[in-house]
Formats: structure tokens, C-alpha cells, sequence
């Protein structure tokens, strides 16, 4: 029985467990036939926190990036489309490595995550998003004891990030203490519903960017480039301003040598008030008293915003690990051929998507059952049209595959194994025949005698 299951079936009936604080003291020991066990305590995280929280950032983020900015829903929406079209299915493992793949009844979880309608796309989309702006995914398994016409199967239950908390142990080497141990998650609806304690065994936590500063949670993306997009909607702002107040230039004011330092400062206060900052950019300016105006900016060109964005979008791509030309970004663009878009696509592929859907796989993992150690959950990348070649560059690659399939039936390996091998890129798989040449003749077979004739097959 898990820490988190004894825990809220072994509890004193004085203790109620309604608050973060009751869980955490729960926690700390639990009773078992009137004896108190205890489990070593609670130490402090980094943040100063018993339990590790995820960034309260998962609405500032989605609401200020992903919903509101045009190159932050590109980066994503191309890592999400992509990212979404795998599928699922078994791994065998040989000597540690991959070999052929297969499926069985039990990927329908994954292909059917939810009812009605959820399907692996649904899932995935979710995982990358959650992972994008939270730093973290979490998807819960539940196992309903019954369902509305007779359907017992579980669904996969999607955790906002943000009310998520990662429940830990500290960890004891030599007597000491040597960082921390994950036992189990808490969630609360809404951030301040009844808490839920979750094993480990029920919850699949994607987060393929580590948090230096944290031990299991993981970094959106985003963080380091908040700068980045808070210059970039100014500019916006700036272009929106230009061309809202008749797209007049900026002006720079001489004032007469007569004025005095009050009058000045009077002057310069309300100007300020009504020229200064983005909402009152590039307003008509009326002046008198000798006062003269220089203009400092006619036109875009001058102010260079287009460049000035184009790199903002640049990096902005780098940190989504997205080439800029695959999100139609303006210096991607510009640079771009058809090859370069081809080794832009395969960049992507190899760099970006490869890892996360390893990671993902290895993620869902405990929802699934356990098949043995020489089998594991594994994603499927053969159908994703993202990933393939022109259909001149797929016909090549399958000549190759058929020319290497002729080959090695040829040199006397079983047409089966040949075909497995081919398919999983596995040589080992290959199975000999025990006849050679191209008539797979037994070895040592003289070729200038013809084979005799089975038993009652002789022209009588």
C-alpha cells in the first residue's frame, strides 16, 4: 500500500485532513492499531514551502502570451501540431536497445484517453500546452467503478498545472540528509477545493524542461523570454499609436532663452502629461510663446521597427526551439530556400519533436501496465505527416528498402525476418534460412545434379 493510500486509510479519526497543513502533518507519521509510525518528517524546499508549487504564472502567461501575441501562438501552435500526430505503441528492448514495435488492447487508454470523443491528438495537445505555459503537465488515471452504458474502462483526467503541489521526502544518505524523494502528488480544484492525495502509479508528470531551482518541476519556455515579449507588444503599441494619431513624427521642443526655470518646468510638466508614454504617442503638438520644434522621426523606416521585431521573433524561436522560418517569422523568411526549409523541417524533427515525444512516452508510462522489463511504451512517428519527404525522396527510400529486402532474401535469410528487420531498422531480427545462393541450394549441394524426385513422383 502506498505512503498517500495509508495515509487516507490509516488516519486517526481525530485527524481531518482538509488543509495543506493537515496533509502535511499527516504526513509526518501516520497511526497504524494505535501505534504512531514515523516517516522522517517534512523538510523545507528551496522556495521555503513544505510541498514544491508549481509558478503561479500559468494565467499571466496564457492570457499575456499565448492568447495575446501572435508570434508566441505560432512557436506553439507548430510544436503543438506536430507534436500531437504520434501514436503509441510497445517496444521490444534488446541488449538495452529498441527493437520492432507492436500493439495489444492495452494502448486503447492512449487512443481513446477520455469518452466521448478524446483521442491521443486531444491528449497530446494538451500535454504540450500545459508543458509550454506551465513548465509541467499532469494527467491523472481514473478508474470508475462503473459508467453510463455499461463502460468500466478508465479515463485519463487532465490536472490544470497550477493546482498541482509535488509531495516529497527527504532523502537520507550515510545519515545525512541528500536531497529529496518524490512520493506522490496533492490536488485541489480551483486552487482551493478539498485536496486529493494522488500516487505516483496514478499520475503522468511531463515536464521536458527541468527547473534548476526545483527538483521534479519543470520551466516553461516562456520565462526567459518575458522581456522579449513585453518589448515586442510595445512596439505594436508604438506602430498602433503612429498610425491611430494620423501617423505624425516625433518632435523635439526649443524653448525661448527668456523662459524661466518655473515656467519651464510648468511647461515640461504639462507636455509630459499630455505627450508622454505609448498612449499618447505621436499626438499633433501645438505650441506658442517662441517655443520651436525639430522633428526627430518621419517614418517607420527610420524607427527600424521591422528589424528591431524580426529579431525579437527570432529569439522568441530559439527559445521555443522552433526554426523561424517553420513559424513564418519575417528573418526566417528572408533566408529561406527550399533546402533550407527541408533542413529547417529536419532540425525541428531530430532537435525538438524527437526528444519530447521520448520524454512523453516515458511519462504516460506509469499509467500503463507493465509488460516486463524488455518491453516499453514507445511513440510511433511513421504516420506523422509532418516528418515526410516528398513523394519523390519516398519512393527512393522505399526502392532502397526493397532493393535491401531482395538482397538479404537472396542471401538466404527468411522473408519474414527480412521484412521485421527492415521495418524496425533492427538486423538482429534477421532469421537464416540455412540455404545460400540465389537457387537456395542446401550447402554443399552439387548444382550440375538435379534434385531426385520424391517417392512415387518417377515417369512410371
Amino acid at each position: 500500500m502506498g505512503l498517500l493510500e495509508r495515509i487516507v486509510e490509516r488516519r486517526t479519526p481525530a485527524r481531518s485532513i482538509t488543509t495543506i497543513d493537515d496533509y502535511l502533518a499527516a504526513l509526518g507519521s501516520f497511526n497504524f492499531n494505535g501505534n504512531s509510525y514515523p516517516l522522517g518528517g517534512v523538510q523545507q524546499t528551496l522556495a521555503g514551502q513544505p510541498v514544491e508549487r508549481i509558478a503561479d504564472n500559468l494565467i499571466g502567461l496564457a492570457a499575456g502570451a499565448y492568447a495575446s501575441h501572435g508570434p508566441i501562438f505560432a512557436c506553439m501552435l507548430i510544436r503543438s501540431a506536430v507534436f500531437s500526430a504520434i501514436s503509441f505503441r510497445w517496444q521490444r528492448m534488446s541488449d538495452g536497445r529498441g527493437s520492432e514495435m507492436f500493439g495489444t488492447s492495452a494502448l486503447d487508454i492512449l487512443q481513446r484517453p477520455w469518452l466521448p470523443g478524446g483521442t491521443t491528438q486531444d491528449l497530446l495537445s494538451r500535454m504540450i500546452q500545459d508543458a509550454d505555459l506551465a513548465g509541467s503537465s499532469y494527467s491523472a488515471l481514473d478508474v470508475p467503478l462503473a459508467r453510463l452504458g455499461g463502460d468500466d474502462r478508465p479515463d485519463i483526467v487532465r490536472l490544470r498545472p497550477d493546482w498541482v503541489d509535488i509531495v516529497m521526502r527527504p532523502r537520507f544518505i550515510n545519515g545525512g540528509h541528500v536531497g529529496w524523494r518524490k512520493v506522490g502528488y496533492v490536488y485541489r480544484e480551483g486552487g482551493e477545493g478539498d485536496l486529493v492525495p494522488l500516487l505516483l502509479s496514478e499520475v503522468a508528470h511531463f515536464a521536458p524542461q527541468p527547473d534548476p531551482l526545483a527538483n521534479w518541476r519543470g520551466m516553461s519556455w516562456l520565462t526567459p523570454v518575458i522581456r522579449e515579449i513585453q518589448n515586442d507588444k510595445l512596439m505594436s503599441a508604438h506602430q498602433r499609436e503612429f498610425f491611430r494619431n494620423g501617423a505624425t513624427p516625433n518632435m523635439v521642443v526649443r524653448m525661448p532663452e527668456r523662459m524661466s526655470a518655473d515656467q519651464f518646468r510648468q511647461f515640461t510638466s504639462k507636455m509630459d502629461d499630455g505627450h508622454r508614454g505609448v498612449e499618447n504617442a505621436y499626438k499633433t503638438l501645438y505650441l506658442g510663446g517662441g517655443a520651436d520644434v525639430t522633428v526627430v522621426g518621419k517614418d517607420f523606416k527610420q524607427v527600424d521597427f521591422t528589424a528591431l521585431q524580426g529579431r525579437s521573433e527570432s529569439r522568441i524561436a530559439q527559445a521555443a526551439n522552433v526554426p523561424a522560418v517553420l513559424a513564418g517569422f519575417a528573418e526566417g523568411l528572408e533566408a529561406s530556400t527550399y533546402s533550407n526549409y527541408a533542413q529547417a523541417r529536419r532540425r525541428f524533427a531530430d532537435g525538438t519533436m524527437h526528444p519530447l515525444w521520448q520524454n512523453a512516452a516515458g511519462s504516460l508510462a506509469p499509467l500503463m501496465p507493465d509488460l516486463g522489463a524488455d518491453v516499453r511504451l514507445w511513440y510511433d512517428a511513421t504516420n506523422v505527416p509532418f516528418l515526410r519527404e516528398d513523394e519523390r525522396d519516398h519512393a527512393e527510400i522505399q526502392q532502397m528498402q526493397a532493393n535491401t529486402i531482395r538482397s538479404l532474401i537472396d542471401a538466404g535469410y527468411e522473408p519474414k525476418s527480412v521484412v521485421a528487420a527492415v521495418d524496425a531498422g533492427d538486423w538482429r531480427l534477421l532469421v537464416h534460412s540455412g540455404l545460400y545462393s540465389v537457387q537456395l541450394q542446401a550447402a554443399g549441394a552439387d548444382a550440375t545434379t538435379p534434385p531426385a524426385l520424391p517417392a512415387g513422383d518417377d515417369d512410371a
